[in-house]
C-alpha cells in the first residue's frame, strides 16, 4: 500500500494515490498508525513529506562499495548520526545551498519507517515486525562542514543537518508491498547524468541486523525513521568532485518507492 501526505483545500490529509502521477488520492481520516480509508478522492495540491518523522537516524558508509570509494575499512558495527528534524523537506521543494557552506553532496537511501510500537532490544529475527514501512530520502550533506578541519571536520550531525537536508518521499510503503528491502535497486540522476545505480543487496548491515543493533542501546520509537546509507558514486568521490549548486535539479529513485526529486537553490 502507497501512503501519501498532501495538502487539499487548505488542509493536510493522508491519502492512498489513484495513478503514480500523485495527483489526486483516496482520503484516509486518522493517523498513520491509525488508518481509516474512505471513498471520498481529492485533489492533490501539494504533495508533502509521508510522515514528520519523530527522530531522524542514519547510518554512514553501509555499502561495501561506497566505503571503498570513501577510503574507509569495513565497519564491525554500523555507523550512527542523527539528522535534526528542521533538515526534513517535501518532494518538489528546493535544497537550500546554505551560505557557510559550498560543498554540497547528494545521497540516494533507502528509509525505514519505525511504528507504531517502540523497538528496544529487539533480536535480528523479529526486527520486520517493528517496521512499518519505507520511504526514499536524500541524505544530503555539507562535505566542508563533515571533513574539513577549520570547520571542526568530524562534524557529521552540523554537516548534515542544514535547513532542508533531509527530502523524504514521494509515498511510504507498507512493509507487506517490499517482502526484501535489501533486493531493491537505488539510483540518483542529477541534472539528467546518473550518478548513482546500484542495490541495496550492497548493504554491510541489512535492515534486521540495523534494527537489532540500534535498538540495543536506544529506543527507536513509532514514526522515526532510519536512514539505510548510500552506494557508490557520490559527488565527493568523484574526479573531480561533482558538488550540487544553484539551478540543479536533483532526483533520487528507490525501486518499488517511486522518484523523489528536488531542484537546488541558494539561501536568500
Amino acid at each position: 500500500m502507497k501512503i501519501i501526505r498532501f495538502n487539499s483545500g487548505g488542509k493536510c490529509f493522508l491519502g492512498t494515490p489513484t495513478d503514480d502521477s500523485f495527483t489526486r488520492a483516496r482520503r484516509i481520516d486518522g493517523t498513520l498508525f491509525d488508518m481509516r480509508p474512505t471513498d471520498e478522492t481529492l485533489a492533490v495540491e501539494t504533495l508533502l513529506a509521508p510522515l514528520v518523522p519523530t527522530d531522524i537516524f542514519c547510518i554512514g558508509l553501509n555499502y561495501r562499495e561506497h566505503a571503498a570509494e570513501s577510503g574507509s575499512a569495513i565497519p564491525t558495527n554500523p555507523v550512527l548520526f542523527i539528522k535534526a528534524g528542521n533538515t526534513l523537506q517535501n518532494p518538489g521543494d528546493p535544497i537550500v545551498i546554505p551560505r557557510r557552506s559550498r560543498d554540497i553532496d547528494y545521497e540516494c537511501e533507502l528509509a525505514i519507517v519505525i511504528g507504531p510500537r517502540p523497538a528496544k532490544n529487539v533480536a535480528r529475527a523479529d526486527a520486520m515486525d517493528y517496521i512499518f514501512g519505507y520511504t526514499a530520502a536524500n541524505d544530503v550533506s555539507s562535505r566542508d562542514w563533515q571533513r574539513e578541519k577549520h570547520l571542526g571536520g568530524g562534524q557529521w550531525a552540523r554537516g548534515k543537518s542544514f535547513d532542508t537536508f533531509c527530502p523524504l518521499g514521494p509515498c511510504l510503503v507498507t512493509r507487506d508491498d517490499i517482502p526484501n528491502p535489501n533486493a531493491l535497486r537505488l539510483r540518483t540522476l542529477l541534472n539528467g547524468q546518473l550518478m548513482q545505480d546500484h542495490t541495496t543487496a550492497d548493504m554491510i548491515f541489512d535492515v534486521p541486523m540495523l534494527i537489532e543493533s540500534l535498538s540495543s542501546t536506544l529506543t527507536l520509537r513509532p514514526g522515526s525513521i532510519i536512514l539505510t546509507g548510500t552506494p557508490q558514486g557520490v559527488g565527493f568521490a568523484r574526479k573531480p568532485p561533482v558538488w550540487m549548486k544553484p539551478g540543479d535539479t536533483v532526483i533520487v529513485e528507490v525501486e518499488r518507492i517511486g522518484r523523489l526529486e528536488n531542484p537546488v537553490v541558494a539561501e536568500g
